[in-house]
């Protein structure tokens, strides 16, 4: 009796060894796909506009933004935070949610 206990430990030790943990390819691909996602991620931080230094142009590719918001956002520089592009009646609030995540408004 415990002789097959002996045997079934070894042979369920033995199986459990022997079984696929992952190739080396898929470990790579998932390496691969995680790095991909961390640069798109970190990809829009880089193209943000700054709303205080940006240019009429700059500002006019935007979504939902005009010569004219472009020239009040121009004229009403400078801000201490983006909302207050929306805060001050600058833009609309729906305008203002449409590029929320594209501007920034740095400090000199």
């Amino acid at each position: 009796m415990k002789w097959a206990r002996l045997i079934l430990v070894l042979v369920t030790a033995i199986s459990l060894a022997a079984a696929p943990q992952g190739t080396p390819k898929s470990q790579a691909k998932e390496a691969q796909k995680s790095t991909e996602k961390a640069i798109t991620k970190a990809a829009p931080a880089a193209e943000l506009i700054d709303i205080n230094s940006a240019t009429a142009e700059q500002l006019d590719a935007l979504p939902g933004l005009g010569k004219a918001y472009s020239e009040k956002i121009i004229k009403n520089r400078p801000y201490r935070a983006k909302n207050e592009l929306a805060d001050k009646k600058i833009i609309p609030a729906s305008t203002y949610a449409k590029i929320k995540d594209k501007i920034i408004a740095k400090q000199r």
